[in-house]
């Protein structure tokens, strides 16, 4: 073979395994953008899952049961119409709790220090109703890390209440709570300009200096506050109550102190409760949960005024 043939056959084979690697890469970018399309396609339709399932899209399953059981229902954090502690997350759950036909007894689960005295006022009403209703359905109140001020009011309703030995409950009393900015507005020279119609129209104004005239009104309100709370105590808990000047001083103690005061009735927990009170060991969670629509609307719904209030004239609290 001439010198030339053979370059030809050595540029022939050059050729050959050029195309071969070009065409197994051209071959393995395919494969690779099939299974890139195919794995993007699969987060896609879970991302999308998740979504419908959080924002209530693709509705979850209600509490279904069995058989002779003890109803739960949270009562967790502050209380406020905003909160999942509102009055009508609560009450809907122990509405659901009563009516179940397997339900032997329900546990109010309390972890709270409190919060708005019309939210905590609506769902003690409603538990003397739902046990009026339900005479043969005892409700119990079990107390996690604090049940004080509003959350108390909550569980004075209840039959009996357990706590563990540390937790902290009482608080029996009402505060109104805020700001003052005279003297800084002072300083920087920040004129105040309010027209008002009504002379206490600039009631508990933070820029304004508090009257003596307005103190003793908040004061008299509060009072008012006060004696309805110890009101719903003392008719809750009767005579177990061992009244002293510090009970309703808004003063708290540990869960073993309030067994000796009258506060509280016993040791225990959920389960223990369930088992050797209600008599029905099998727990079935009436709590009502939030899907993430409901959450968001929350969060950026009107939520602003209530932190304007707070911010400024203040709002009473069982706190």
């Amino acid at each position: 073979m001439t010198e030339s043939g053979h370059e030809q056959s050595d540029n022939n084979w050059e050729r050959g395994v050029l195309e071969k690697v070009a065409l197994a890469a051209i071959a393995e970018q395919r494969s690779a953008r099939r299974w890139g399309t195919a794995f993007k396609m699969l987060l896609m339709l879970y991302l999308f899952v998740v979504l419908f399932v959080g924002l209530g899209w693709i509705r979850q399953g209600d509490h279904t049961t069995t058989g002779k059981h003890t109803a739960l229902v949270e009562l967790r954090g502050v209380i406020s119409a905003e909160s999942p502690a509102s009055a009508d997350n609560v009450t809907s759950g122990l509405q659901a709790a009563f009516k179940d036909s397997n339900t032997q007894g329900v546990v109010l689960r309390i972890n709270s220090p409190g919060g708005s005295p019309v939210q905590a006022g609506y769902i003690n009403d409603e538990i003397k109703r739902l046990r009026g209703l339900h005479p043969n359905i005892p409700l119990y109140v079990v107390v996690e890390d604090i049940c004080a001020s509003g959350g108390y009011y909550v569980a004075a309703a209840a039959d009996q209440i357990y706590v563990d030995k540390a937790s902290i409950i009482g608080s029996i009393g009402v505060v109104i709570d805020g700001f003052g900015f005279t003297g800084i507005m002072d300083k920087l020279g920040i004129e105040r300009r309010a027209i008002t119609a009504g002379e206490n129209k600039r009631f508990l104004d933070p820029f304004a200096p508090l009257t003596a005239p307005h103190r003793e009104y908040a004061e008299k309100m509060l009072a008012e506050i006060h004696q309805q709370f110890i009101t719903v105590v003392r008719n809750g808990r009767g005579k177990r109550l061992k009244e002293t000047p510090e009970v309703f001083s808004g003063l708290i103690w540990t869960g073993e102190k309030s067994i000796e005061l009258g506060l509280a009735d016993g040791i225990g927990s959920v389960e223990s409760v369930a088992r050797d009170v209600i008599k029905a060991d099998e727990i079935v969670d009436f709590t009502p949960r939030q899907n993430l629509a409901e959450r968001v609307a929350r969060k950026f719904g009107a939520t602003m005024a209530e932190a304007l209030v707070k911010a400024t004239a203040g709002s009473a609290q069982l706190r």
